[in-house]
C-alpha cells in the first residue's frame, strides 16, 4: 500500500513538473487565460462541459469563475451545462444523448462566449458536437483532453493537452488547469478593479 500511494504521488509530481517546462503548455495556458479575461471583461460567458469526472471539473471551475477563487471580487459569468436534469434528460430523451450540451451552446452561446469540453479521450460524442456547435455559432473553443488530442474530424480554438495515458493522471491537470486559469483571471480582474476605483 505504501510503495502504492508514493508510486502514484511520484507519477502526478514528474507530470506536473514536465508541463511547468513545456514552453509551449504554459504560453497556451497563458493564451485561454487572456481569452477568458476578455471573454468576461465584454460581458461574455463561459460555458463548460464534459462526463464523469470531466463533468465535476466542469462545474467545479464555473463555481470558482461566478463566486470567487481566492479573492472577493464581482462574479463573472460562467455554466456548466452539466447541471440541469431536466434540461439533460429532455434532451436526451428527445433527441439523443450525443445533443446533451450542444443544444444547450445552442440556446445559450453567444458570439464572444467560449465554450471549454473537458474529455479525456478526445471522442466524447457529446463534447464534439458542442464544439461542432459552437464554432458555427460563433463561441471561442477551448479543448481540456488526454494526450490524443481532438478525434481527427473535430478541432478547438485551443487545445490544452495532457501527455499521459492514465485518465486520472489528465483529470489531476485538468483541476490544475481550472485553477491556473481561475487564478489568472480573477487576479487581473481584481486589478482592474482596484484602478478603476483610483484616483
Amino acid at each position: 500500500m505504501h510503495d502504492g500511494i508514493v508510486e502514484e504521488l511520484t507519477a502526478a509530481s514528474r507530470l506536473f513538473g514536465r508541463l511547468a517546462g513545456d514552453v509551449a503548455f504554459v504560453a497556451e495556458v497563458e493564451a485561454v487565460a487572456q481569452l477568458w479575461l476578455h471573454c468576461i471583461q465584454d460581458g461574455g460567458k463561459v460555458l463548460l462541459a464534459g462526463n464523469g469526472g470531466s463533468a465535476a471539473d466542469a462545474q467545479h471551475i464555473a463555481a470558482e469563475i461566478v463566486c470567487r477563487y481566492r479573492a472577493v471580487r464581482p462574479g463573472a459569468a460562467a455554466i456548466a451545462l452539466t447541471t440541469d436534469t431536466s434540461v439533460l434528460t429532455a434532451i436526451a430523451n428527445d433527441f439523443g444523448y450525443e445533443h446533451v450540451f450542444s443544444r444547450q451552446v445552442e440556446a445559450l452561446g453567444q458570439p464572444g462566449d467560449v465554450f471549454v469540453g473537458l474529455t479525456t479521450s478526445g471522442r466524447s460524442p457529446n463534447v464534439l458536437r458542442a464544439f461542432d456547435m459552437a464554432t458555427e455559432r460563433g463561441l471561442t473553443t477551448v479543448a481540456l483532453t488526454g494526450e490524443k488530442g481532438l478525434a481527427d474530424s473535430h478541432s478547438a480554438d485551443h487545445v490544452l493537452r495532457v501527455p499521459d495515458p492514465a485518465t486520472a493522471r489528465v483529470q489531476e491537470v485538468h483541476g490544475l488547469i481550472g485553477h491556473l486559469l481561475c487564478g489568472v483571471v480573477e487576479d487581473a480582474l481584481v486589478a482592474a478593479q482596484g484602478d478603476t476605483g483610483s484616483e
